[in-house]
């Protein structure tokens, strides 16, 4: 008997199946016509999930690059702090005269929307820049560094976030893949396989 697919598979599973059994049919060269109008249901609804899978890697992606970035924030923000204890004067005025920076966005810039943080991220990099301050960063290990890094996360966190949008604009508002899924199970186990099973029979 031919077996249903599992409701509780991963959106992923769902998808590979569905695709390969699209693949078997037209390969078997059937030409029944209820397979043939459902399929072409079961298939639009696949190439939906395939969209919907496209978009939440997308999405995983700027939270991956965000954490990133929100970690280079932090580290900039501890080697500072911890530079303004530094038993050497010298060290903790370069530190002081940049921690002052620092603070006027503040670690509170990593729970801010994506959007407000990018644009405190980039303002502070431009303020780092100046070249007043050029003496401060190299007097502090591994500032330089840090900023740096800071720099190529934001940068890395705008390219993913353009990659996100860019397939948000293209699909609009659509389902979620968890919901398209249960759509691509359903049509599969509840039209294709009680069809064949009946065919089977006959």
């Amino acid at each position: 008997m031919i077996e249903k697919l599992i409701a509780k598979s991963r959106v992923t599973e769902v998808n590979d199946a569905a695709t390969r059994i699209s693949g078997a049919f037209v390969g078997s060269g059937i030409t029944d016509t209820y397979l043939t109008t459902t399929f072409a249901t079961f298939d639009a609804a696949n190439l939906e999930l395939s969209k919907a899978i496209r978009r939440s890697k997308a999405e995983s992606e700027l939270e991956e690059k965000d954490e990133v970035r929100d970690t280079r924030v932090r580290s900039l923000y501890y080697l500072l702090n911890g530079f303004n204890h530094h038993p050497t004067a010298e060290i903790r005025q370069a530190a002081s005269i940049l921690l002052n920076i620092f603070d006027n966005y503040g670690l509170k810039m990593t729970g801010e929307s994506y959007a407000a943080e990018s644009s405190m991220i980039g303002s502070m990099l431009l303020e780092f820049q100046k070249p007043e301050y050029s003496e401060a960063i190299e007097a502090l290990s591994g500032c330089g560094d840090l900023m740096e890094g800071l720099a190529i996360a934001q940068s890395e966190f705008e390219q993913a976030r353009i990659a996100y949008e860019t397939e948000k604009a293209k699909e609009g508002m659509l389902q979620n893949a968890t919901e398209i899924k249960k759509t691509v199970v359903n049509l599969l186990n509840e039209k294709i396989v009680i069809y064949l099973r009946a065919m089977e029979q006959v």
